[in-house]
């Protein structure tokens, strides 16, 4: 990790949409999550751009070593690392929060496929809904319903990210949509790996997923108005935006293979204005339960 790196920079670099969104974060919020974002960033690049299966199980190795050193409060030598271990300590982070995120790169390097729409879920517990759940520890809230939802938003945002990938990981030989929905809809998944085409069968299950992270986004709404009032704002512009990704991938007829689904920032700047409307927003109850996928982990935060 580069000692000059700029944590403002890895989160506009990596995310221009979430990036957008912090800057309407608190002071006392947004700086962790700067740190918190580097550090899931880095780790996240570390795997992808690896090269070899060898050094993408070499480079998860090495971040397991990395979370050993945060949780035993040695002496760290990079400032993404330091700075993750300042938020963790803080923030009292339990370590299977991070644990989880390691095993979602892990199960990338396996090559792991996904045979259910809960396997897919679970993936995304892993790889973003951990990201939802140290996020809404650094806002203060620890309340057992409200940590549910912001995994229901993470893994909102993961299925929004694979349906808006489906083209891209093809290409990169990776396949995250569930592997019955590709034989129901009569998807071969060695030849659509081998030839990437939005398909009649590709997009009916583009479109079913979408129609997943709609209803875990909805689920997450009444997360959002839980949280401390300097927040909701400011996540409630992110759950827009990473929606409103979902709305473009429709009106391209659910095609995320030969195009990529872009939200303008003109879009993104009106989607920012209404989320203003959060401020007047009454809590609603928080009346569905925790997923399978995030027992475990409100578990160890309670």
């Amino acid at each position: 990790m580069d000692a000059d790196v700029d944590l403002e920079e890895v989160l506009r670099a990596g995310s221009k949409s979430f990036h957008l969104a912090s800057r309407l974060l608190p002071a006392r919020v947004r700086m962790p999550t700067l740190a918190l974002y580097a550090f899931c960033r880095h780790a996240d690049d570390a795997v992808d751009d690896a090269g070899s299966d060898r050094a993408a199980r070499s480079a998860v190795d090495s971040l397991r070593a990395r979370v050993d050193r945060v949780y035993a409060d040695r002496a760290l030598d990079a400032v993404v690392e330091r700075a993750f271990a300042r938020v963790v300590h803080r923030f009292a982070i339990p370590r299977a929060i991070p644990d989880a995120l390691v095993e979602g790169m892990q199960w990338d390097v396996e090559g792991r496929t996904y045979d259910s729409a809960e396997d897919v879920r679970a993936y995304g517990m892993r790889v973003a809904g951990t990201v939802g759940l140290m996020m809404t520890l650094i806002m203060g809230e620890r309340d057992t319903d409200v940590l549910a939802r912001a995994c229901d938003l993470g893994v909102a945002m993961q299925l929004t990210n694979i349906a808006r990938d489906v083209g891209e990981d093809a290409r990169r030989g990776r396949i995250y949509l569930p592997s019955r929905w590709l034989n129901e809809a009569g998807v071969d998944r060695e030849q659509f790996l081998a030839h990437p085409e939005a398909s009649e069968g590709i997009r009916a299950v583009v479109a079913k997923l979408l129609v997943e992270a709609d209803a875990l986004y909805d689920h997450a709404d009444a997360g959002i108005a839980h949280l401390p009032r300097d927040c909701r704002v400011a996540i409630r512009s992110a759950r827009l935006v990473y929606s409103a990704i979902g709305n473009d991938i429709r009106k391209a007829g659910f095609d995320s293979v030969s195009r990529r689904a872009v939200v303008p920032l003109r879009r993104k700047l009106w989607l920012v204005l209404r989320a203003f409307g959060a401020r007047a927003w009454r809590a609603k109850p928080l009346s569905e339960r925790a997923s399978a996928e995030a027992l475990p982990l409100l578990g160890a935060v309670n």
